[in-house]
């Protein structure tokens, strides 16, 4: 048994295809097929049902593949562990960043990071909660950006700030003159939020509870900059992260209007594997956010 055995049985597990699994591991279907089939018979017993159009993976299989894919971790660490003797902040970093804070951070985070780890470039994914704790978990990610609470014990987090929510209106809407709006109010409203697979959602919603009533009015978009092109078309109004407000995105078709106390807001941390060995690129990843500039947000110790 190999380590590229097992990376061959996690790729087609992935794949359910051995031309697209031998593609994906840079070898020919003919050796990734027979180097399973030298492992299936090493082991007594079948990963993989072979049927006509398709590939399952067996019960037994998928605890194997299972335990394959935590192999693989572990011997990754062990060069993620010689590496701690060089320069942790000479390599790329591969952060996942929530959608509704990418294009907000990073234009500030950049710069910072420069000046923190100016040999350390960042390999951006940006993606929905769910899917960066796949890819933070499977090893395909170092770290990622998302809201609080998040994880459990086998992974580790670090607080970067807390960022309220402000209502955006059109500026011929009845509330553009308004000084605070209240929770409560948005449900007798036309409110525009992020898709329901988005955690952005879910914060605007546990925040303002009425929204969910029967009767309420609310639409989904892709993205806050579609949304915020709608509000300031007139269809609706929308709650953005204070980020999402600075001057760059101001228009004087819209409006920003905060909420009256108990103001609704997030935390947004780091999130990593407790096995991951850069600590030092953790740490200044963390410094840099710390020095950017960022609109609206109260930065944490």
């Amino acid at each position: 048994m190999t380590l590229n055995e097992l990376r061959f049985i996690v790729a087609v597990a992935q794949e359910r295809n051995f031309r697209r699994a031998a593609e994906k591991s840079f070898i020919s279907q003919p050796a990734l097929s027979l180097a399973i089939q030298k492992l299936e018979e090493e082991l007594g017993l079948k990963i993989f049902e072979r049927g006509k159009s398709d590939i399952s993976v067996t019960p037994v299989g998928t605890a194997i593949v299972e335990q394959a894919q935590r192999v693989l971790e572990e011997a990754e660490r062990i060069r993620e562990i010689a590496a701690q003797g060089k320069n942790q902040l000479a390599a790329p970093l591969r952060i996942g960043i929530i959608h509704s804070v990418g294009p907000y951070l990073l234009p500030d985070l950049i710069p910072a990071l420069k000046k923190v780890a100016p040999h350390m470039p960042l390999e951006v994914e940006e993606n929905i909660t769910a899917n960066l704790d796949n890819l933070l978990r499977n090893g395909k990610l170092d770290v990622i950006v998302i809201a609080l609470p998040f994880g459990d014990a086998g992974i580790l987090t670090h607080p970067l700030y807390d960022e309220p929510f402000e209502v955006v209106v059109s500026s011929e809407h009845h509330w553009a003159d308004r000084r605070s709006i209240k929770a409560g109010e948005l449900a007798d409203e036309k409110v525009l939020l992020l898709d329901s697979g988005h955690c952005f959602s879910n914060q605007v919603a546990e925040a303002c509870p009425d929204l969910s009533r029967k009767g309420t009015d609310t639409q989904h978009g892709t993205s806050l900059e579609t949304i915020r092109n709608m509000v300031a078309s007139g269809l609706g109004i929308t709650v953005l992260p204070a980020s999402a407000n600075s001057v760059r995105y101001r228009s004087r078709l819209l409006k920003v209007i905060p909420f009256a106390k108990p103001v609704p807001a997030r935390r947004i941390a780091l999130a990593w594997r407790k096995s991951f060995a850069r600590t030092q690129a953790i740490e200044a990843l963390a410094q840099a956010v710390a020095l950017a500039k960022i609109t609206g947000i109260t930065h944490l110790p």
